[in-house]
């Protein structure tokens, strides 16, 4: 059976890092026989430029029709005048919302070839790997009321709403404990249950959830000492379960832990294992066009869709034997590049990936 897989290039590097990942989607149609079919479609600003919108029909119909998605980046200043309402990110959070995409995987491994490229002392970071768990389609990014309005004292005043209801957040809880079976059993799930009667609400579920998973040790930490705990000792930390905004946060901190947000992928997934994949980093609109992206995240992003969607955790691997063939030969884009290796463009280091995977099946 042949699977469809939408792509959305979006904005900025977003349609360079893409093009890397669709050549290892090649590579392994050609060459080892992968049942995948490719459509293309508009998102974010480029989407609005020529449709007048962020997120046109069109787009919505390919990715409802679709077995998963691979998105590039949205977003740039060009757009940053628009009105809220048709700004690229609404792109993004339409199709999260249309697809129910609620669960947000986003790992962070150091790969030991990139110990070196980290801004953390190696015996801080050396061997790290966590994941990251976001709820992704609650909390104050899509809560009402929401807005902008002139207050009693004749100022201006924006103000969002963060909710969650019991079911939203037992769901998240049951993928982060289910996760954290295939790992090492730890969940961290973090809060600020403090402060906030939305979050004092996500620990007594998660607590609750937590005794379905005896064999999963579960603790609990607020989000400001999370921040620092993953800058202090992050390898205290296996699977980390948090709120939208909480994770948002977060995992671009841990992303710098690994050297480079260049480097991570994401899944976000509905309830029967659908999902969109994407690198964390975004749009990069200041090095757009210059060849200097790093496509790894993308390339890794679609290992995750291989092996979450498509249930082909030996296509995934390929993948990911490629990317640290390709580290292992000392190739490096701008953004991990350090002295003693070569530097290469966007398009250079998705060859070498390319040229791994084919070396692998000869």
């Amino acid at each position: 059976m042949t699977r469809k897989i939408a792509v959305l290039p979006g904005d900025g590097i977003g349609t360079e890092i893409v093009a890397e990942a669709l050549k290892v989607l090649d590579c392994l149609r050609q060459d080892f026989g992968l049942a995948v079919e490719t459509e293309e479609a508009l998102i974010g600003g480029a989407a609005y430029d020529a449709k007048g919108t962020p997120f046109p029909e069109e787009t919505l119909s390919l990715c409802q029709a679709a077995d998963a998605v691979l998105l590039g980046a949205v977003g740039g200043p060009k757009w940053e005048s628009l009105d809220y309402s048709v700004r690229p990110e609404r792109g993004l959070l339409g199709l999260r919302s249309e697809l129910e995409l609620f669960a947000n995987l986003r790992p962070a491994i150091l790969y030991p070839q990139l110990v070196g490229a980290s801004t953390l002392k190696p015996e801080v970071v050396s061997g790290l790997d966590i994941l990251i768990i976001r709820e992704l389609t609650g909390g104050i990014y899509f809560g009402q009321p929401r807005g902008r309005r002139i207050n009693e004292k004749g100022q201006r005043e924006g103000y969002n709403t963060l909710v969650y209801s019991e079911s939203e957040i037992r769901r998240i809880g049951h993928i982060a404990f289910q996760t954290a079976q295939k790992r090492n059993r730890r969940v961290c799930s973090v809060d600020k249950a403090n402060v906030l009667e939305c979050t004092e609400l996500w620990r007594e579920v998660m607590i609750e959830v937590s005794k379905d998973y005896p064999d999963v040790a579960l603790s609990h930490m607020y989000v400001d000492n999370a921040a620092m705990q993953l800058v202090r000792a992050p390898k205290q930390f296996d699977v980390m379960v948090t709120e939208n905004m909480f994770g948002d946060i977060l995992s671009d901190c841990a992303a710098m832990l690994t050297g480079s947000i260049g480097m991570l992928p994401s899944a976000s997934l509905d309830q029967n294992g659908k999902g969109m994949y994407e690198p964390i980093h975004g749009s990069a609109p200041d090095i757009a066009g210059k060849g200097i992206a790093n496509p790894i995240a993308t390339i890794l992003s679609v290992a995750m869709l291989l092996r979450y969607s498509f249930d082909d955790a030996a296509s995934a691997e390929r993948i990911e034997r490629a990317v640290v063939a390709a580290l292992d030969a000392g190739l490096r884009t701008t953004d991990i590049y350090s002295e003693g290796t070569r530097k290469v463009d966007t398009a250079e280091m998705g060859d070498a990936i390319v040229s791994a995977l084919r070396a692998s099946n000869s």
